[in-house]
């Protein structure tokens, strides 16, 4: 929750889960935004694949659990994957299912591929 100091804090563990508006299989919790940027968890089913889509920012994404594949690169528990402003997501998905934390550009813009 937001004061006027400028900081905010959330409970993640007392939030639901909500589906994504993008992706089937796919749901987050919202838990943050700040100067243009926003920060997630992502939990992905076995099998769900996100969109094309390419990065107005930069996009930071952080395993917690399970695999996910980036580009044609897996990334277990503990990787992380940066995308530079201007690169395409083609194919993002876990195979396995997962949960990542994800911190990118408020305008970002999802492809109907």
């Amino acid at each position: 929750m937001a004061n006027d100091s400028g900081f905010s804090f959330v409970d993640s563990a007392s939030m639901p889960w909500v589906p994504s508006r993008y992706a089937q299989g796919v749901e987050i919790k919202n838990l943050g935004k700040a100067d243009g940027r926003a920060m997630q968890l992502v939990r992905f089913a076995a099998g769900a694949t996100f969109p094309l889509h390419r990065h107005t920012g930069p996009e930071f994404i952080y395993v917690l659990e399970g695999e996910a594949v980036q580009n044609g690169r897996r990334l277990a528990a503990g990787y992380a994957g940066v995308a530079a402003r201007g690169t395409v997501e083609v194919d993002f998905r876990s195979d396995t299912g997962c949960l990542f934390l994800l911190a990118y550009d408020l305008d970002q813009a999802f492809d109907k591929s």
